[in-house]
C-alpha cells in the first residue's frame, strides 16, 4: 500500500462485513448512529487513512454552511 494512499471507507468496511457475515457473524457499528466514524475507527486500525470524500456528513456540514451563507448575504429561505 502506498504511503498516502486513501479509500473509500464504505468499499473497505463493505468486504469486512462480508467476510464477517459469510463467517456466521453479524456486525454492527455504534449504537444505531451514524456508521461513519466507527467505519473510519475501523480503517485507522488497520492502517488506512479514510477519505474524507467518501463521507456524507462533510458534503452535508458544506451545503448547510452554503445556505447560511446565503441567507445571510442573500436573504434566500
Amino acid at each position: 500500500m502506498a504511503e498516502n494512499e486513501t479509500y473509500n471507507p464504505w468499499t473497505v468496511v463493505n468486504v469486512v462485513f462480508r467476510h464477517l457475515a459469510e463467517q456466521g457473524l453479524h456486525p454492527e457499528f455504534g449504537d444505531g448512529g451514524h456508521p461513519g466514524e466507527p467505519a473510519a475507527a475501523l480503517l485507522r486500525a488497520l492502517g488506512i487513512t479514510p477519505a474524507p470524500e467518501g463521507d456524507s456528513r462533510l458534503w452535508q456540514e458544506n451545503q448547510d454552511k452554503l445556505a447560511e451563507l446565503r441567507r445571510t448575504m442573500l436573504g434566500d429561505e
